[in-house]
This record gives C-alpha cells, sequence and structure tokens, in this order.
C-alpha cells in the first residue's frame, strides 16, 4: 500500500464526528460527597508534607471538620426541600438526591464522625517508650514482629494514614445508596471497599490475626464485587442500558425509549432474573446476610476494634440504601419473583444469627453474629414493599448505627496485658469492677435485644409493623422467635457482668480520652431518645421515605 494510500485512510478516519458536550454536573447538590472527598484527597497531601510530629493532630481535625462540614451541607439540601418537593436526579443521571439518599447520607456522616473519635482514642494502651499510642500498628508495611516494626514503635511512628483512608471509604459510601446507575453502584462499592480491606490489616496488637482478617474479607469482597459485575453485564444485556429508570422501564413492559438496533436483542427474561440475583448477591454480601455472612465473624474479631464498630454501622447503612433503591426503584416490576427469595434469606439471616451467637465465646463475634441477626430483622422491612417500609428501615438503620459504635467503643475499654479483654470470661464481674461502663454495655446489649425503652424496640417495632401491613406477618412470627433466642445471649452478658465474682487476675477498665467518651455518650444519647420519645425521628423517616425515579 502506497503512503498516499495510508494518508487518506488516516484523514478518512480522523474526520469530526460531532461535538462532545461538556457534563453538567450540580456541584451544591453533591456537596456531602465533594466535601468528604476533598477531605480525604487533603489528608494524603498531609501525610506527604506536614512532619511527622504534626501529622495525628492535623489528620484529625481535618477529618472531624471535614464530615461536620458535610453533615451541615445534607441538612442544608434537606432543609431546601431537596429530600421532598425538589428531589431530582443530578449529575447527568447518575445520582439520586432525594429522601433515602439524604437520610442515609446524614446517618453515615455521623456515624464517621463518632468512628473517627474511636480511630483517634490514644489513651488506652500503656505508653511505649513515653510516647501515647493507639488501636493501629506503627508502621503498616513492617512484618509482624520483625525490627522495622520494633524500631518504629521504639521512634513512635504511627499510622495517621487510617484517616484519608476512612475518608476515602466515606465517601464510597455517601455514593453507594444515592446511586441512580448501575456502573456508578459498582464504582462506589469499589471506593467504599478498598479503604476498608487495608483498615482491617493495620491493628496494632495481635497483627496476624488482624492480617489473616483483611485477607478473608478481601478475598470474599473480590468475590461479591464479581457477582455485582456479572449481574449489572446481564442486566445491561437485559435493559441496553446502565439507568435504574430505564431498566425499570423496561422491566415494566415500556420499549417505546429503546434503541430500534438494540431491540431484537432485548427483553430476554432470563438475563433479567439471574442478572437480578448476581446484583442482590453482591449486595447481600455487604449487609452480611446469611449465607453470604461468612466473613463478618473473622473480620469483626480480627480487625481493630474501632474499625469493626465503623465498618458494622456504617457499611450496612450504605449497603441496605443501596439494596432498598435496586428493590425498590429497578425492579419493582419483579417484586413477585424476589419477594419470596428474600423471605427465605431474611428468614435464615434472623434465626442464623441469633442460634449461632449464643455459642459464641468472644464478644466481638458475638457482636458479629447480633449483626448478622439485626441485618435479617432489617430485611423484613425491606420486604414490606410499602412506603412505611422504607421508613422504618431509614430509622432501624439510624438508630443501630450509634449503638453498634458505642458497644464497639466500650469493647475497647476492657484491657489485659495483651490488649483488649474480648473473651467473655474475661468481662465477668465487670459490674463490680467499674460499674458505669458495665451499666453503659448493658444499655447498648438492651437495645441489641430490643427492650422497651430502646431504640432497638422501636425500631423493630417500626420493620415488623411495616412487614405486617405488607403482607409477611409470618415473618414476623419468625422475627420475635429470633429476638426472643438473641434476648437470652445479651442478657447472658448482662448477668456475667453484674452477678459474677470478678477473677483476681481479671482485666482493668482503661480511663478514655473526652473522644471515645463522646462516642460511647452519644450511643447512649440516641438509644434512649429514640427509645423513649420515637416519633419525631419516625415522622422524619417517614418524610424521607419516597425514592425519586
Amino acid at each position: 500500500m502506497s503512503a498516499t494510500a495510508v494518508h487518506s485512510l488516516w484523514t478518512t478516519a480522523a474526520e469530526p464526528i460531532g461535538k462532545i458536550d461538556a457534563p453538567h454536573i450540580e456541584y451544591a447538590q453533591i456537596s456531602p460527597v465533594l466535601i468528604v472527598l476533598g477531605v480525604a484527597i487533603l489528608g494524603i497531601v498531609v501525610e506527604a508534607f506536614v512532619p511527622r510530629k504534626g501529622r495525628y493532630l492535623t489528620q484529625v481535625v481535618l477529618a472531624a471538620a471535614g464530615l461536620v462540614a458535610a453533615f451541615v451541607s445534607v441538612v442544608l439540601l434537606a432543609a431546601n426541600g431537596y429530600g421532598t418537593t425538589k428531589a431530582h436526579i443530578v449529575a447527568m443521571g447518575a445520582v439520586a438526591v432525594d429522601g433515602p439518599a439524604l437520610f442515609l447520607q446524614g446517618t453515615i456522616v455521623l456515624a464517621g464522625l463518632v468512628g473517627v473519635f474511636t480511630f483517634a482514642e490514644r489513651r488506652l494502651d500503656p505508653l511505649a517508650h513515653g510516647k501515647r499510642v493507639d488501636s493501629f500498628a506503627a508502621q503498616g508495611s513492617a512484618v509482624p514482629g520483625s525490627e522495622a516494626e520494633q524500631a518504629a514503635v521504639k521512634a513512635g511512628f504511627a499510622t495517621t494514614e487510617v484517616f484519608p483512608l476512612v475518608m476515602f471509604a466515606i465517601a464510597g459510601m455517601l455514593v453507594f445508596p444515592a446511586a441512580n446507575d448501575l456502573l456508578t453502584l459498582f464504582i462506589a462499592l469499589e471506593v467504599l471497599s478498598l479503604p476498608l480491606y487495608l483498615l482491617c490489616a493495620l491493628a496494632r496488637r495481635k497483627r496476624l490475626l488482624s492480617q489473616e482478617a483483611a485477607v478473608k474479607y478481601f478475598l470474599l469482597g473480590a468475590f461479591s464485587s464479581a457477582f455485582l459485575l456479572f449481574g449489572i453485564a446481564l442486566i445491561y444485556g437485559y435493559a441496553g442500558s446502565m439507568s435504574y429508570a430505564q431498566i425499570a422501564r423496561v422491566v415494566e413492559g415500556d420499549v417505546t425509549t429503546i434503541d430500534p438496533a438494540l431491540a431484537d436483542t432485548m427483553g430476554n427474561d432470563a438475563l433479567l432474573l439471574v442478572g437480578g440475583a448476581l446484583v442482590v448477591v453482591g449486595l447481600l454480601f455487604k449487609v452480611g446476610a446469611v449465607p453470604f455472612h461468612m466473613w463478618t465473624p473473622d473480620v469483626y474479631q480480627g480487625a481493630p476494634t474501632p474499625v469493626t464498630g465503623f465498618m458494622a454501622a456504617a457499611t450496612k447503612v450504605a449497603a441496605f440504601g443501596a439494596l432498598l433503591r435496586l428493590l425498590y426503584v429497578v425492579l419493582p416490576g419483579l417484586r413477585w419473583d424476589w419477594r419470596p427469595v428474600m423471605w427465605g434469606v431474611a428468614i435464615v439471616t434472623m434465626l442464623g444469627g441469633a442460634i449461632v451467637a449464643i455459642t459464641q465465646t468472644d464478644i466481638k463475634r458475638l457482636l458479629a453474629y447480633s449483626s448478622i441477626a439485626h441485618a435479617g430483622f432489617i430485611l423484613a422491612g425491606v420486604i414490606a414493599t410499602t412506603p412505611d417500609g422504607v421508613s422504618s428501615v431509614l430509622f432501624y438503620l439510624g438508630g443501630y448505627s450509634f449503638v453498634t459504635i458505642g458497644a464497639f467503643a466500650v469493647v475497647t475499654l476492657v484491657r489485659d496485658a495483651g490488649g483488649e479483654a474480648t473473651h467473655l470470661s474475661k468481662w465477668a464481674g465487670l459490674g463490680r469492677r467499674s460499674p458505669l461502663v458495665a451499666a453503659v454495655f448493658a444499655v447498648f446489649l438492651l437495645a441489641f435485644a430490643g427492650i422497651p425503652l430502646t431504640s432497638g424496640f422501636s425500631g423493630k417495632f417500626a420493620v415488623f409493623k411495616a412487614a405486617a401491613d405488607g403482607g409477611a406477618a409470618p415473618l414476623v412470627v419468625v422475627g420475635v422467635l429470633s429476638s426472643a433466642v438473641a434476648a437470652f445471649f445479651y442478657i447472658r452478658v448482662i448477668v456475667l457482668m453484674f452477678f459474677h465474682e470478678p477473677q483476681p487476675d481479671g482485666p482493668t477498665v482503661a480511663v478514655p480520652s473526652p473522644l471515645t467518651m463522646t462516642a460511647i455518650g452519644l450511643g447512649v444519647a440516641v438509644t434512649v431518645v429514640l427509645g423513649v420519645a420515637p416519633q419525631y425521628f419516625l415522622d422524619l423517616a417517614g418524610q424521607a421515605g419516597v425514592f425519586v425515579r
């Protein structure tokens, strides 16, 4: 082929293909996400340029200020009607700004703020070489027990990178329940998951257990991401679009908006059913529902306890938000297909979590199985498929997240020579050693059990009532029975703390800084307020319970 012929091919290929429009982004309406992302990036800059001595304080102040600013932004958006009358789709169809999105974003940001307080705690461990230490490894890249690690501890190093990591995770969580197309959903999932895999591996004590937890979480998380991505591909093959609204229209039989070139290859129900099932599996993994729960106890036990508390609260809120939007906005036309399956998942999750928790001897594993049972209770509200179902799930998640972080914050206080004393036998007689700490933990356990005048009772009552009204009364019976089983092991821990003699070589209760005190105090306050006077917050969740499409 001659040079002129090649040249003519180039010029033909390079002819203009029309004007590419610049994307139109409503920055004000996605400001909570932008603020958190901006603070995360600033945190990386701090790691690069601020001297090591000043990094801890800078990172803590920066993270806390960023989360407060993000919460103010969420409140302003809600006050301006973006949760109700002005709810709409922004960022060229990628993100929804509506009541459920803003409610869940507010909950995630507040849970993140309380989580950052527990991350920043530096008074629980004894001084190492005259320097205060936190829950995280002195140098994450050092091999456990190596000379490099000993040198890092001696030099007083601190892994302050945990603060930008947690901000990136929170940014992903803010997008996850608001995602309005499948690609945005997947990207948000990866942005929230990858920092959590790293954070799980950074425990100062029991580093090998921590790294094992991180590897398990990463491997199983990779499987769940693969399921989700395969499901997205199949749904795209079915509907010819990633957009939630467009997929929902095709599911409901409206094919007027379809590109005629794609019409012949679309509408295969097998693609829809298999794709929808795979996407739901990916989300149920994040929620920790049976049978996708195997990672939960190992990761909760091995991860640094502040990370466990943050993850148990915020990840559940984000994942349930994404699951609600998928089932209520994208797949309402498949309700008769997915409801029976979700019934089965909810029943085995409630019973499995409650029954296996009875056998646990480690307090963090016990709380992990408790969180699995709670995922089952929340699924009862999801199955209701009514506006009350959405609002009850929002209310439950709001109350549950603060109780969870508070409970794990208490776990960090009970310590022996090896760090946290998580074996249940060590907690015997804690009520006599430290009546206040034991009483606070008892309040959290009673809330988990759903005892009246706690947030747990109000939340369970709301989701069970919504499920019963939605025609799922047998599910409510199973839920009440599971709650009775769960109450046994919560009350067993309370009896152990208050009605057993303390061991002579038992653990001590560390006196925390005001940061952890604030986290625990907020948990108690939310537990009591939502239990004694829940109506205002139920109304708030009710107003926020309508999805935009």
